[in-house]
């Protein structure tokens, strides 16, 4: 009895101990509880939130480049992409390792994207692969349990629906550089592109817009289970150019295989309704990235199709400089409109002779019919009268030498030169090299766009500036009236004389251009050839006869022709110059012809301005 007593004490004893380590541990598991979902509940509900919710920024839409008439030449297309959020994966480094089984990736993105992993938060989406096909974005999707962190998407990319007719204008966009993302970070987010070239360089910053987000629910392996909240971001602005899209095609095709360049103005106020440069290339191949291939064939062609020959391109100006030449002498009071100089067909000066283009002269010229027979021997004799100084402060005048408003990145100045600039090289100034400078060539160094910048102001005696931009979100920017430009302040005469002797190069008998005569009944255009060696002809290959076409393309002369039209009452100015077309005359004369025929046929100045009449009555 005893025994069993003890026995019973024992048992009790134990299950006290048993009970009160269970009601300990109860009370413990209670607090923890209650630590759990009373006092952290809120923050543990926000991680499971969190856990079933991804937020994500998404890029906003690219604002569009258009052309007057509100054609669409740089716009957005749909892009398929795959991205990578890292804070999504616990190795970076094996999720790519299969994806890459599944989608191949180069050893140069994939570097890339270990480094931009590293660099950026973890929340950022990173780019992996871009322009996915449907195959590819089926096995992405298929497999997105052994891809952790990876995850389909679609935004927009950079379109140039005419590629290369507007390559050298519009420019183009690529991926931003570490640079571009420290001043910006918006500038991290996939599928963000950068204005590198053009006017999508110019506006970048209007053209790029605000970021957006969308809110997704996700499961437990993070396939995407619906979409719960989108806030799209705001797209950039719109920007209208002042390029007439299909007379900008029309020119290039005018061209056809040349090395050349034009430029269309509204001669009363600079807007360009044309700039094209032969070749060309298609820009939306930097969006995805250029082949070394691709690469190799630009640089090496010797026609330069990456280089925007119209804006950038130097050329000595030739015989289309007389005109200013012209005007330097009448406002120096050096020579009157009506004083004729004697032309034998060479310049003697010193023990140096300077030849006229006419081997056997040309007689007594005025001024006029200098420019109608473009003279050498009478515009050699002008610019000595003149001297380099003056001469030079004329051309700046017309645009020439100086810097222009014009907005396209990578427009050069060119070179008017002058006795300090010389100074400058540690030489003393020759007068022969003045002598040369009054008919274009020397050290005269000129762009297309300043060449027709000066035809325009002969035509309207207005300082316009040439420019690109004509409204930014349908705002019209200042510049668009003849009136905001300023009168030059030069003698009416003069221009006048300048302008007769354009006219007479076109329409007179015994002109250098009648092949630019228009055909359209009762307009006409008034113009200038040019024709500029490219390295010297000596004497005695002149005495031989010697004859430029039949040296190879690389050594002949270029051609270049400067024009406006109406002559009555001037609306369109253009410059054309043909990349050794041997002479103005024949290669770059009728084309000026048949660009201002079209130019007139298609009126795109007055159209546009038809069309905002018609809108205001409406």
């Amino acid at each position: 009895m005893k025994r069993e007593t003890t026995r019973t004490d024992v048992f009790t004893r134990r299950a006290l101990m048993i009970g009160g380590v269970q009601l300990a541990a109860m009370g413990v598991l209670a607090a923890k509880l209650y630590q759990v979902q009373v006092v952290e509940g809120e923050r543990y509900a926000t991680l499971a939130e969190s856990n079933r919710i991804s937020a994500r920024l998404i890029a906003p839409p690219r604002g569009r480049l258009l052309d007057r008439t509100g054609t669409v030449i740089g716009g957005n297309r749909l892009n398929w992409r795959a991205l990578l959020v890292a804070e999504q994966t616990e190795d970076a480094s094996v999720t790519l390792d299969n994806l890459s089984r599944i989608v191949p990736i180069a050893d140069h993105e994939r570097a890339r994207i270990e480094r931009e992993v590293r660099r950026h938060r973890r929340f950022i989406p990173i780019m992996v692969r871009e322009f996915l096909t449907w195959e590819d974005m089926a096995r992405i999707e298929v497999n997105a349990p052994d891809l952790p962190g990876i995850l389909v998407d679609v935004g927009t990319t950079r379109q140039y629906p005419f590629g290369p007719a507007l390559a050298h204008v519009v420019g183009y966009v690529a991926p931003p550089a570490e640079a571009d993302m420290a001043d910006d970070p918006m500038m991290a987010l996939p599928g963000i592109r950068v204005g590198r070239a053009g006017m999508e360089k110019v506006h970048d910053r209007v053209l790029r817009g605000r970021a957006g987000a969308v809110q997704l629910e996700v499961n437990a392996v993070g396939r995407v289970i619906r979409e719960l909240d989108r806030q799209e971001g705001t797209q950039g602005q719109d920007v209208t150019l002042t390029i007439d899209n299909e007379l900008q095609k029309s020119v290039q095709a005018r061209l056809g295989d040349e090395s050349a360049s034009t430029v269309v103005l509204d001669a009363r106020n600079g807007e360009v309704m044309a700039m094209v440069t032969n070749p060309s290339f298609d820009p939306s191949v930097f969006n995805s990235g250029v082949s070394q291939a691709q690469w190799v064939a630009w640089t090496s062609n010797r026609r330069a199709p990456l280089i925007n020959k119209a804006a950038a391109g130097l050329y000595a100006p030739g015989s289309t400089y007389k005109m200013v030449v012209a005007m330097a002498g009448l406002e120096a009071k050096v020579i009157s409109p009506g004083e004729t100089i004697s032309c034998p067909g060479y310049l003697d000066f010193g023990d140096r002779r300077f030849h006229c283009w006419s081997k056997y002269g040309h007689g007594g010229m005025d001024m006029r019919a200098a420019l109608k027979n473009s003279c050498d021997v009478y515009f050699y004799e002008v610019a000595r009268r003149v001297g380099i100084d003056r001469l030079a402060a004329m051309s700046n005048r017309f645009g020439l030498g100086v810097k222009l408003d014009f907005e396209l990145p990578g427009t050069r100045t060119g070179l008017v030169p002058t006795r300090a600039w010389r100074a400058g090289q540690g030489k003393a100034w020759n007068i022969g090299d003045t002598i040369v400078s009054g008919i274009g060539q020397g050290y005269l160094q000129l762009t297309p766009v300043s060449l027709a910048t000066m035809a325009a102001r002969i035509a309207t005696g207005r300082a316009v500036q040439p420019h690109l931009t004509r409204a930014i979100n349908n705002v019209v920017q200042p510049g668009s009236k003849a009136e905001d430009w300023p009168n030059m302040g030069l003698q009416e005469r003069g221009l006048q004389i300048a302008r007769q002797g354009m006219w007479a190069v076109v329409n007179e008998g015994g002109g250098t251009a009648p092949l630019a005569r228009l055909s359209i009944p009762g307009v006409q255009m008034a113009g200038k050839t040019g024709s500029v060696q490219v390295r010297n002809v000596t004497r005695e290959q002149r005495e031989r006869g010697f004859k430029s076409e039949n040296l190879p393309w690389e050594f002949r002369p270029h051609a270049l022709f400067v024009a406006y039209a109406p002559y009555d009452s001037p609306r369109y100015a253009l410059a054309v110059v043909v990349e050794h077309g041997n002479a103005g005359a024949q290669a770059a004369a009728p084309l000026a012809r048949d660009i201002m025929t079209d130019v007139l046929n298609r009126d795109p100045a007055g159209r546009r301005e038809t069309q905002r009449v018609a809108d205001k009555g409406s």
